[in-house]
């Protein structure tokens, strides 16, 4: 294939064929245990997340150090609220960040990095991105998903000697993978990177390039044609911005996250070394798969970060404001979402911190976890704000700086709620991450008997299949009958002033329960289980549900343990699962008693037009233009506002 060869055409893909590219880029292994994989097979393994891991002390005084130079930095050099009418981090900024190192947070020392663990790098993110939200996308999106941290996976060490110093004081990385018509089934990825030489030639266009306006290095995830000594498939490739034919062809603009640099990229014939490439031919999606594990967890330290914000308003502002004679904290209708506030930034913090630790501890494998994390915590924290909005009243729903103009405190509580709202839809919508939970956490049950559920396997497969699923079921489901949660003994260490012992036998029993309700829907359902995406999706938020009920009793241990606030945390723990275990209740009854079926009826006759009498009465003042935009390959037509930042 020549160097000018495009393609015609995006991949005509089906069904099955996405679902095996999906699947190959899985880890196919556990090598590792995973708190949360036993969790939803119905064991309790407390043993992995209690005693609640700890960094050493030389990387926690590391950490706190430069936490208290990242403190001062953005409490003297950050306006946020310049940020937000601007839309747009000041160039001094980003260059007083270099100088600091922050981004170099996670890269090694020996490539000029600070060498921070994952729990000091997330609470470095939180702190700066509750000074402005923008620069911590910009410092996450560097670091989690840009170019260090696949190369510190899957890099070469002359591609490490040769990037990460860069990565770390003076360039800024963005991590490419969607495309205009390519969001989450990356089997119809069209960008190209062709062999020519020793080199490859890149075509197409990639869309949301978070960093992309101001990035000086790119992870492009192109399709490699198969050919003769290329095995081809999606690969992962670092680029040079400045490379001839690269241009950013738009900045992108947001309901939220205004000073965020997001654009359009787009490749004509971009030649990239063969040296630039990471990993294998066809291991890229591995490689974002397996970079996302830890990276995902940056996004739940900013939901933190809101968190704790939100309650400090709520406190703030419920007591000065009197309705009917007193402080409108202490009207129950209030006072109900200051405690869920107070209890869920607890429960966030403790899933984060405990996620974080295990990624650093490399002990367990944690893609179950930081999947959760990155779900509940996106879920949870746009609730939160949304609450604040109703506590703060029209003064929630008005702009800071208009607040400001007549005489108030310029709150940006409405702000806060645009900022969180793309939390729920990138890294992973919360749709895609039921999905890819719930394939994880049926993981054992299709190794066993995946051969049974599949219509293209052979009778010998399926009798094999049969054979090894009946030993598999045999030992697995008597142990889902009893267990610790039914003795009133157990769990009796989380048994203080206030009684954590019982929201821990909860989780067990609950547990077991998830694991044969899970299991009977396999049983009922077979092959058509991977359609049911209402009841996945209700199964993975039971088990989120449980891994935070379960972090939040092992930090209130901790805390308790370490005499810092331990009487406190037990309250906020308990409320949290209280809380919680309503939730999980109405979940269970929703796997069964739900419109799941009705609402596909109506979907059809939606889609058929059957109900269209009722868009009836309104003008739509949408744009014209075609809901897609063309992503042909080919040279550009626009000009390049990529803008370096030296």
């Amino acid at each position: 294939m020549s160097a000018s060869t495009t393609p015609s055409s995006r991949p005509a893909v089906t069904e099955r064929e996405a679902r095996e590219v999906a699947e190959a880029a899985r880890e196919q292994h556990w090598r590792k245990p995973s708190f949360a994989k036993e969790l939803f097979l119905g064991r309790f393994r407390l043993d992995l997340i209690h005693p609640h891991p700890l960094p050493g002390d030389e990387a926690a005084q590391r950490g706190e150090e430069f936490l208290a130079k990242l403190r001062d930095f953005v409490e003297t050099k950050v306006d946020g609220a310049l940020i937000e009418r601007e839309a747009r981090i000041p160039d001094e900024v980003i260059d007083g960040l270099k100088e600091l190192g922050a981004f170099g947070m996670k890269i090694d020392t020996k490539y000029g990095g600070l060498g921070l663990g994952q729990v000091y790098y997330n609470k470095a993110l939180a702190l700066a991105g509750s000074a402005s939200p923008a620069i911590g996308v910009l410092l996450s999106a560097h670091q989690s998903i840009g170019v260090p941290q696949p190369l510190k996976l899957f890099g070469t060490q002359e591609q490490r000697e040769r990037f990460l110093p860069r990565c770390a004081r003076t360039d800024i990385s963005a991590f490419l993978l969607t495309e205009p018509d390519v969001g989450s089934d990356p089997a119809r990825l069209a960008t190209t990177a062709v062999p020519d030489g020793d080199d490859y030639v890149l075509d197409g266009v990639k869309l949301w390039t978070t960093n992309g306006v101001v990035a000086d290095l790119l992870v492009v995830m192109a399709r490699v044609p198969k050919s003769e000594g290329h095995r081809g498939g999606i690969t992962a490739f670092v680029v040079e911005t400045n490379s001839p034919g690269v241009t950013v062809e738009n900045r992108n603009a947001f309901m939220g996250l205004r000073g965020i640099e997001n654009g359009v990229t787009r490749f004509h014939q971009v030649r990239v070394p063969a040296a630039n490439r990471v990993g294998e031919e066809g291991q890229g999606l591995k490689i974002a798969l397996t970079t996302l594990n830890t990276g995902r967890l940056s996004l739940p330290a900013s939901c933190v970060a809101a968190g704790k914000w939100c309650l400090k308003i709520a406190r703030e502002w419920s007591a000065a404001r009197e309705q009917w004679g007193k402080p409108v904290a202490h009207h129950e209708a209030v006072g109900s979402k200051i405690s869920f506030i107070a209890a869920t930034t607890f429960a966030l913090e403790a899933v984060t911190d405990l996620a974080s630790q295990m990624a650093d501890e490399d002990r367990n494998d944690i893609r179950i976890e930081g999947a959760l994390a990155k779900l509940y915590a996106s879920e949870m924290a746009w609730t939160m704000a949304d609450e604040l909005v109703q506590i703060r009243g029209g003064r929630g729903f008005e702009t800071a700086d208009s607040l400001r103009a007549r005489g108030e405190r310029g709150v940006p509580a409405e702000q806060v709620l645009r900022d969180l709202r793309i939390n729920r839809i990138f890294e992973g919508s919360t749709e895609i991450m039921h999905l890819l939970i719930a394939r994880e956490a049926v993981d054992a049950h299709l190794s066993v008997a995946g051969d049974l559920i599949d219509p293209e396997k052979s009778l010998g497969d399926k009798a094999r299949a049969g054979a090894n699923a009946g030993v598999f079921y045999a030992k697995w489901l008597p142990k889902l009958v009893a267990g610790p949660g039914q003795l009133p003994a157990s769990y009796g260490e989380f048994k203080h002033e206030v009684d954590l012992s019982g929201h821990l036998r909860y989780v067990e029993r609950t547990a077991r329960k998830l694991a044969r309700s899970t299991f009977y829907a396999m049983s009922r359902w077979q092959g058509r289980m991977e359609s049911k995406q209402g009841f996945l999706g209700r199964i993975v938020d039971i088990g989120a549900e449980l891994f935070a009920m379960s972090a939040s009793c092992v930090r209130a241990e901790l805390l308790r343990g370490q005499g810092d606030h331990g009487r406190e945390a037990y309250q906020l723990a308990d409320v949290f699962c209280r809380q919680a275990r309503i939730r999980v209740e109405e979940l269970f009854t929703r796997l069964w008693t739900n419109t799941d079926d009705l609402d596909r009826k109506v979907v059809k006759g939606v889609l058929s037009g059957t109900y269209e009498w009722l868009e009836q009465g309104i003008v739509d003042p949408s744009g014209e233009g075609p809901w897609i935009a063309d992503a042909t390959p080919g040279p550009s037509q626009k000009e390049n506002v990529h803008r370096p930042i030296r």
